[in-house]
């Protein structure tokens, strides 16, 4: 190129900024991720890393916190999952054994890690309404899990909310009248 004929860059025209483009407190954009969303996924690491090693729960807890991200994180809600699935791991294979096609530890440790993050926060996260549960799990089943693995997550986890809140359950499916 010579010094007039103006470069591929130099051709486009400059991108106009959003209106309201700034930053809003409150206000998420498009595509951020939630500081719980970012939680259950720091907690699927976690547990993995559990489920596959079967390293101390502290040493992995320890390193999850000095991962880049961890610090945009609900670190209580992190500490929450992992250190309560971890603790409960027996309780929350009870209740999703009752839901799977084989036992719990012959399924993939992405599934099983997120099943249990579900199953904890249908148990203990009441505040969390069971269908933004179910719905959470089958993210990160979209994100980290195998092809169809979501189906599988919002399966077990639909079965299972009428283990863990019958109530809320049944409250929703009842038909309108």
């Amino acid at each position: 190129m010579n010094d007039k004929t103006p470069s591929p860059a130099a051709a486009k025209p400059a991108a106009k900024p959003a209106a309201n483009s700034a930053a809003k407190p409150g206000v998420k954009r498009a595509g951020a991720k939630s500081a719980r969303r970012r939680s259950r996924e720091f907690a699927l690491q976690a547990l993995y890393q559990w489920l596959v090693t079967g390293d101390e729960p502290a040493a992995i807890e320890a390193h999850m916190r000095e991962q880049q991200g961890f610090d945009k994180c609900d670190k209580a809600h992190f500490d929450a999952l992992f250190n309560g699935s971890v603790h409960e791991a027996a309780d929350l294979d009870g209740v999703l054994g009752r839901h799977v096609d084989r036992k719990t530890t012959e399924l993939s440790p992405i599934e099983h890690g997120i099943l249990m993050i579900g199953a904890y926060e249908l148990k203990h996260c009441i505040d969390i309404p069971y269908k933004v549960a179910i719905n959470e799990a089958v993210e990160l089943a979209k994100s980290f899990g195998g092809t169809d693995g979501h189906k599988y997550v919002n399966g077990v986890l639909d079965r299972a909310a009428g283990d863990l809140r019958p109530v809320e359950v049944q409250a929703q499916r009842k038909p309108a009248r």
